[in-house]
């Protein structure tokens, strides 16, 4: 084989590869909405996919702030900021969303973005709720009672989610005033004997009172017998669960709970249950946070945004493949090939690493065309020059693309530099347009040199050429 055959081989077993890597995108988003959302709800959504960014599928974004005021005095900031960060992809991952965006943002804020999610409110009620669950004893004595109705009086016990400073003056020493889910008052033991950090499990399960949904969970098994314990030196007594500092109920204990189960009763819709059940199983945020800004973009402004976005790039490509090809007659036709096995590839390499493509993301493609058209460019006018002194054909293809090569490398090589600054540093769609790019880049130093160069060499070798059309 020679070595011409050799190479040809390597291209068209490079080319199988991308159509093959392509093939699962294309019969993706081929399907109708409801398939993709059935497939993706058994998790049988294919690994390798070029994942489309919120700009494009529509979705939720949010900016949330870290109260970094109510971090406990010890701790870290940069641990805290990293840990919320780690239970808000965990919460996110249990529901589902594919190629989710969270990251950080500065000191304080997080930003979220949950691609195909319209549902903000759901959004919000997952990503956002501190989920600090508690378990403590409802306190019922008569130095309870005459309390909370001294408190009741006062008309207004709480001052936003805080107790108010009369009200506090009111509360008896080792208790804490608490509101229920309809605004009841609750006076609570402040000793906490457990916590969401000591489940194991939660999930949604129907029994609650008339059919409603209720969250079951399940205790840590180092955690059962302390909770049997509990339950046994408290019959009679109710026992509050408390979420987000709100008792969510307060059931009485009639006999000593074995197995560490139990369930969390407050009229929930199956949507609200399963949002709770998700949140307990992540844990807690280390400390609240506010939602600053949020946006939802509609599946339907999605579609305008791919349809103007293909739009855009078929037209980039239409009038360039016309240009290279009045201008530069049949040598702009390898051009204009080399330019849609770039593409190719590029998607190709995107699909296999499950790269999320948006707005920014096809204005990198489109600016990747354009390197790669220049870089074709400045090898065919090398090669008019060449031809132009009168040099033999293979001799003034050959030196046109030697002194083209090092253009090429330089101008490819610092747009490379800036893009990997950009992705280093920025953030969402501005790593989506780094990473396009980048990839782009890299492909059309193949296609522009290797290949068309082996295109040139295949033609000249195969027969006598008197004159090229260039």
């Amino acid at each position: 084989m020679s070595k011409l055959q050799l190479k040809w081989t390597g291209v068209g077993l490079l080319a199988a590869l991308a159509l093959f890597l392509l093939y699962p995108t294309i019969n993706w988003y081929s399907m109708e909405q409801g398939e993709r959302e059935k497939l993706e709800t058994f998790k049988m959504r294919p690994k390798h996919l070029v994942n489309l960014g919120l700009d494009l599928k529509g979705g939720s974004h949010l900016l949330m702030e870290l109260d970094i005021d109510k971090l406990d005095p010890k701790a870290d900031i940069p641990d805290a900021m990293a840990r919320a960060i780690e239970i808000i992809r965990n919460r996110v991952d249990q529901f589902g969303v594919a190629e989710p965006l969270i990251a950080r943002q500065g000191k304080r804020w997080i930003v979220v973005q949950l691609p195909g999610i319209s549902n903000a409110a759901m959004a919000k009620d997952i990503v956002g709720k501190t989920a600090l669950l508690e378990f403590r004893v409802v306190q019922t004595g008569e130095k309870a009672q005459e309390a909370l109705g001294k408190i009741a009086e006062l008309g207004a016990p709480f001052a936003g989610e805080s107790v108010s400073t009369a009200a506090a003056k009111l509360v008896p020493a080792g208790m804490e005033l608490f509101k229920g889910k309809e605004s009841q008052l609750y006076l609570l033991s402040s000793t906490v004997p457990f916590t969401g950090a000591d489940l194991e499990t939660a999930r949604v399960e129907t029994g609650g009172n008339y059919g409603l949904p209720v969250v079951a969970f399940k205790f840590k098994p180092e955690k059962g017998n302390e909770f049997a314990s509990f339950t046994g030196a408290n019959v009679q007594k109710n026992m509050a669960i408390v979420l987000d500092k709100v008792v969510y109920s307060a059931p009485v204990i009639k006999q000593r709970i074995s197995g560490g189960s139990g369930i969390i009763e407050g009229e929930f819709t199956m949507q609200d249950a399963h949002a709770l059940s998700i949140v307990l199983r992540a844990g807690a945020l280390p400390a609240p946070v506010k939602i600053i800004e949020e946006r939802t973009i509609g599946p339907t402004l999605g579609e305008d945004s791919i349809k103007a976005g293909l739009m855009a790039t078929a037209m980039a490509a239409l009038f360039i493949f016309i240009f290279m090809l009045v201008y530069y007659k049949a040598s702009g036709l390898v051009a204009d090939l080399a330019l849609v096995l770039n593409i190719v590839f590029l998607m190709a390499g995107m699909a296999y690493f499950g790269a999320t493509l948006t707005l920014p993301g096809i204005a990198g493609i489109i600016l990747t065309i354009g390197m790669a058209v220049d870089a074709n460019v400045l090898i065919l006018e090398r090669i008019r020059e060449e031809l132009a002194l009168g040099k033999p054909i293979r001799l003034a293809v050959d030196a046109g693309y030697e002194k083209a090569f090092s253009a090429i490398l330089d101008s490819n090589l610092t747009t490379v530099f800036t893009a990997i600054f950009l992705f280093q540093f920025g953030t969402g769609p501005i790593k989506g347009f780094a990473v396009t790019l980048m990839m782009g880049l890299v492909v059309s130093m193949f296609t522009a040199i290797f290949l068309t160069k082996l295109i040139y060499h295949t033609y000249l070798a195969s027969r006598d050429v008197a004159e090229l059309s260039i």
